[in-house]
Parts: structure tokens; C-alpha cells; sequence
């Protein structure tokens, strides 16, 4: 006789994740929350009093294979928080404050603990940026993830008073670029990582110029610069973000830079840290693919007049912040 469990399906681990992660989805709730946990649909209140032209921004990401690192290692509770700072920092630079978020895991052969160490990973972050987790999705399909595996994305909504929608209109020659530092890796450039490390090293091996195992360092989460500088955004302190994933510090600059202006940077402002000159050794990386894959420890790049610089400066203390770069016309 066959069943929906023989086929591969268990309906009651499914029942069992959501019941292991009710706690902790509920903690980011906010009185706008209009709806319990188990509905078609999550309901959140759509009126924003505070804010004279309410735009809506939305986003949604993965983590790429940064899992394989948490497959290799075991450890699971930090993947969702990669995966909601990342589509945090996403709007951010668009200006938004983050509302809430939507997860979606699935997997070949659903494991409880598992699916509700990274759903908990989701909710943490959520939390801690202010966003509720007000839906999502949990899918085990037999045959489409070798054993042991998952995937995960999210969609993120947020909202921005439009008159405070960065990037501003007024980017000028002249404007500073300070970075903020990234905690690693985040969640680009793994592929490249990973090809270039695990020939040569194991994934637990402790390296003494890390000061952690080669896993801990890349298994780093992923920074959310929202709790800093959301409230900059607001006083038209600055004027542009950009959020560094994949594609570099200039390729995802480039984004935010009128045509008429060029950017340039100091590459030598920062410290990059040990994990990059490990990851470039292994894998004998020209310089040029490093900048092109790696954020190189410059998490965030905020853009300003040159007199906020110290006020940024100072205000970021806890991202080391690093005048990197400038503005000028071409």
C-alpha cells in the first residue's frame, strides 16, 4: 500500500518543525501583525501615519552556497540570520525600514531539528531588526536535494518615505565614501571559497591566524547595518548606500553612481582581513577576481558630503568605519 510517507512525505515532522518554531516566530510579532501562525496568508496593517508618502520596497535573496558550509560543520542556527540581515541591508540601501519577512525551506527528506534551527536562525534576526516573520514554507520533495541538504530563501517588504529614498538625487563630485566592515565573507563569493580552501584544508582544521576554525570564520553572520543607520537615513545624513554582495565593492557601487560621476577607491584604506589572504593563497586568486567575488571586509559603503564624514565616522564607531573612497566627475 503505498502513503504519502512511503512516497517520502512526512506531513507530521512537517507539523512538528512548525510546532518547534511558534515561540520563537511569535517573538517577532508587532501590534501591526493582524494574523496567528497557520493561515493561507499573513495579514500586516497597512497604514503608516508617520510617513507622508509611504513607499513599499520589497526584495528577496538566498544564501548561495554558504549552506555548504553549514552541511560540512553541522551547525545550522545561524544560515537564517544570514539570510534576513542580507534582505535587510538589501532595502536598506534603498532607504527602507524592514516590516516583514516571508521564509521559504525546503529540503529532500524533512528533518525537524534541523528546519526549525535554521526557521529559528529566521526568526532571531527578524527580531532583532524589528521585522515580523509573518509567514512562510516548509517543502520536503524527495529526490530534488542530495540527503542531508536544504535550501532556503526569503522575501523581505519594507517602507521608505519617498522624499527619503536613497540613493538621493544630489550625489555630487566631491561626496566621501566610508565602508563599514563585513564580518566575512556574508553570503557571496563561496564557491569560489570553498574551491580554493578544501583542497588543502578541512573544514573543523583551527588556524592559529584566524583565531577559529576555517568553518567558524566562514560561517561568520552576515552584519545588519539597520539598527545604525536607519536612523542616519532619517536625518538626511546620508546619501547613498551600497549594500557589497556579489560582484564587488565597484560592482555594486556602481549601482548607486549617477553617469556622470565616476568612483574611485583606496584599496589600501582597510585592513582586509586574514580569511581573504588565506582564501587568494589557496587558490592562487588574481587580485582583480578577489574585488570582482569578495566584499574584502567592507560590508556596507556609505556615501555623504564631506561634512558628515566625522559624524559617520563616529556614529559607525562599531563597524570600524574607513574613509575608502570618493566621487568625481568623468
Amino acid at each position: 500500500m503505498l502513503t504519502y510517507q512511503s512516497a517520502g512525505v512526512n506531513i507530521e515532522s512537517g507539523e512538528e518543525t512548525v510546532d518547534k518554531i511558534k515561540p520563537y516566530i511569535r517573538r517577532t510579532f508587532s501590534p501591526a501583525v493582524l494574523t496567528d501562525i497557520g493561515l493561507f496568508g499573513g495579514l500586516y496593517d497597512g497604514r503608516f501615519p508617520d510617513l507622508e508618502h509611504p513607499v513599499l520596497v520589497a526584495s528577496a535573496d538566498g544564501v548561495g552556497t554558504k549552506l555548504k558550509i553549514a552541511f560540512l560543520t553541522g551547525k545550522h542556527d545561524t544560515i537564517g540570520q544570514d539570510l534576513v540581515n542580507h534582505c535587510v541591508n538589501d532595502i536598506l540601501a534603498c532607504g527602507a525600514k524592514s516590516l516583514f519577512f516571508l521564509d521559504y525551506f525546503a529540503t529532500g527528506t524533512l528533518d525537524s531539528g534541523v528546519a526549525a534551527d535554521v526557521i529559528k536562525g529566521v526568526a532571531i534576526a527578524c527580531e532583532q531588526n524589528g521585522c515580523a516573520l509573518i509567514g512562510g514554507e516548509t517543502a520536503e520533495m524527495p529526490s530534488m536535494y542530495a540527503s542531508g541538504e536544504y535550501d532556503i530563501a526569503g522575501t523581505i517588504v519594507g517602507v521608505v518615505d519617498k522624499a527619503k529614498i536613497l540613493p538621493h538625487k544630489d550625489l555630487n563630485s566631491g561626496d566621501i565614501l566610508v565602508g563599514l566592515a563585513s564580518s566575512g565573507l556574508h553570503t557571496n563569493g563561496y564557491s569560489l571559497a570553498r574551491a580554493a580552501l578544501f583542497p588543502r584544508y578541512t573544514v573543523n582544521q583551527y588556524i592559529d591566524e584566524l583565531g577559529m576554525s576555517i568553518g567558524e570564520a566562514l560561517l561568520a553572520v552576515h552584519i545588519s547595518y539597520a539598527q545604525t543607520l536607519l536612523p542616519l537615513i532619517q536625518q538626511g545624513d546620508i546619501k547613498g548606500l551600497s549594500h557589497i554582495t556579489g560582484g564587488g565593492i565597484i560592482g555594486n557601487t556602481k549601482r548607486i553612481v549617477p553617469q556622470d560621476l565616476e568612483l574611485s577607491i583606496n584599496w589600501n584604506a582597510w585592513d582586509r582581513p586574514a580569511i581573504y589572504s588565506m582564501i587568494q593563497h589557496a587558490g592562487d586568486i588574481p587580485e582583480e577576481e578577489m574585488r570582482k567575488a569578495f566584499n574584502l571586509g567592507i560590508g556596507m559603503i556609505v556615501a555623504v558630503a564631506p561634512d558628515k564624514v566625522d559624524h559617520i565616522l563616529s556614529t559607525c564607531s562599531a563597524y570600524t568605519p574607513k574613509v575608502i573612497g570618493q566621487l568625481s566627475a568623468k
